[in-house]
């Protein structure tokens, strides 16, 4: 669960540092002092995006660091564990840090992280239901969504979507093939004649560096002999050779060093000198045995090549890419030979239908189960939101033909009063109706969901009065199984809280700014009361508020 917050220099807030208890805290204060900055906030570290226009005015940067207790989420532990940011002490701490520019950089647990890793972390912490949700619920796909996550189906309808579009796939590439046959018959006969004109080649299409190497060679084999012979006739043969030249002042330096034996370190010198002559003129005689004239082996070589440079200027290659692009138009051979074969791609789109039938059945199955327990939890909580006589009809509508999401539409059906038929929620339900139809879903769905912290945003809005109570009633027994954070202008939801935070505006020297703080009990009635009363408050309201506060 949520433990602490920090705000440093977002919009109108300075600096606060909150703690969060387990349960229900609702936070309060007049409209415009800024109730929502703090699920912004929060919705920041979660990794939602930023714009440099977050940062307070007059400061470099905001930053926000959001802790989180997470014992008994072995799920998040292990996800933790293997991007490399475990906690030893079983708490998350993410930390966002905004520019003033608009560039942002985030952190899990001290480590930067992209802004992915914070929302998959976010995931598993918190669920947070926006002022606005209740329109969501109006589109058909967002009330697909509801069933499947109440059903906890979402995994299976991914894995419905993908048996989908591999259906689909197989039954394109046996249309076109079947369409394009002609067209792919020319193709693979252009191919199979290019590979036996590379295949003609054989092993050498490989060996283009050694094959320019060797005809280099056999080309200029006259000169490499003759010149392998002139070095060993001047190193070794001739009259005046090296190696000679070299014995004779050896010889010298022996009869200079019985006088000096100082010069044993040139004498050294000049016998290394005299062996690697040797070793060289015994190179040459060994490199020069194994050249020979070998006309028929060039004029095999000048063939080799010129087939070479035909193909590759024929393929607009250079004549070292030739192996490779034999690869390539035997992998595309391959292809078109199995995009050909009609049977076989008859049978892989009938495998990909049966995958696709069997799993979307069982996604049927899952959600015609989760809708009518869905639809008798829902319409229970609309009895309690003062909706008395009020139905929610969950319909699975058969589809004309298979979709990715499945093999039925969903459509939420509402009746507001007895005796009425039921609906669509666009059709049926006032704006109040459905923020209330909006908050028994959303109630349910917690129910059935594994994050620990659920955050409601207004979602309120439109309704006072004994439904109030209702609603704050059914947030506090929601507290009593989660942590539960709720946004509210209601007294009857503010005096449920087990924890009371209020957003107050203050200016100084000429900067506003929103303030943030634990009220106690005392402060408690004072804010419950102005809720009640307005700006005036009396002894009456004070004490009407803490009736309901002691209630």
């Amino acid at each position: 669960m949520l433990v602490h917050l920090s705000i440093r220099n977002y919009l109108l807030v300075e600096s606060v540092e909150l703690d969060f208890a387990s349960g229900l805290t609702v936070l309060t204060g007049e409209t415009g002092a800024g109730k929502s900055i703090l699920v912004d906030a929060l919705a920041l570290a979660l990794g939602d995006r930023a714009e440099g226009g977050v940062v307070r005015s007059g400061a470099p940067r905001a930053e926000i660091a959001a802790e989180f207790m997470i014992e008994g989420l072995p799920a998040l532990a292990g996800w933790l564990d293997e991007a490399g940011f475990a906690s030893d002490d079983g708490t998350l701490i993410l930390r966002r840090v905004i520019e003033a520019g608009g560039r942002s950089r985030a952190f899990i647990n001290g480590s930067a992280a992209p802004l992915t890793q914070l929302k998959e972390a976010a995931e598993f912490l918190l669920d947070i239901h926006g002022q606005h949700a209740h329109h969501a619920l109006l589109r058909p796909q967002a009330q697909r969504e509801v069933l499947d996550a109440y059903a906890g189906a979402q995994a299976h309808a991914t894995a419905v979507g993908a048996a989908w579009h591999a259906w689909q796939a197989a039954r394109q590439q046996r249309l076109e093939a079947e369409t394009h046959g002609q067209a792919r018959q020319i193709e693979r006969e252009g191919l199979q004649l290019a590979v036996e004109e590379l295949n003609a080649l054989g092993d050498d299409l490989a060996r283009w560096n050694e094959i320019q190497t060797e005809h280099a060679r056999l080309a200029h084999v006259t000169t490499l002999l003759e010149g392998s012979h002139a070095l060993i006739e001047g190193l070794d043969e001739g009259e005046s050779a090296v190696s000679s030249q070299l014995g004779e002042m050896s010889a010298r330096l022996d009869t200079m060093q019985t006088v000096d034996d100082s010069l044993g370190e040139v004498a050294t010198l000049l016998n290394a000198a005299i062996a690697d002559i040797a070793e060289a003129v015994h190179a040459l005689r060994r490199y020069a045995g194994h050249l020979n004239l070998d006309p028929e082996r060039l004029a095999e070589l000048d063939r080799l090549l010129g087939d070479m440079h035909r193909l590759a200027r024929k393929h607009r290659v250079q004549p070292e890419a030739l192996a490779a692009l034999r690869g390539q138009f035997q992998s595309r051979l391959a292809e078109l030979a199995a995009s050909d074969d009609l049977d076989a791609l008859q049978a892989k789109e009938e495998a990909a239908w049966a995958q696709y039938q069997s799993d979307a059945k069982q996604l049927t199955t899952q959600r015609r189960k989760a809708a009518a327990a869905l639809s008798k939890q829902v319409t229970t909580a609309m009895h309690e939101l003062a909706l008395a006589g009020g139905t929610l009809d969950i319909q699975l509508q058969p589809v004309s033909e298979p979709r990715a999401h499945g093999l039925e539409d969903v459509s939420f059906l509402v009746s507001s009063h007895p005796g009425l038929p039921p609906g669509p929620l666009a059709k049926v339900a006032s704006g109040g109706e459905l923020s209330r139809i909006s908050l028994a879903i959303q109630t349910a769905l917690s129910g059935v969901a594994g994050v620990p912290t659920l955050i409601f945003d207004e979602v309120d809005v439109g309704i006072g009065g004994s439904v109030a109570e209702a609603v704050g009633r059914r947030l506090a027994k929601l507290g009593e199984t989660r942590q539960v954070l709720v946004i509210t202008h209601l007294p009857q939801v503010a005096a449920r809280g087990a924890q009371h935070l209020r957003v107050a505006k203050q200016a100084n020297g000429g900067f506003v700014s929103s303030n943030i703080e634990l009220l106690d009990a005392d402060k408690r009635v004072e804010e419950v009361a102005r809720m009640l009363g307005g700006l005036k408050i009396t002894a009456t309201t004070r004490q009407h508020a803490a009736e309901m506060l002691a209630g």
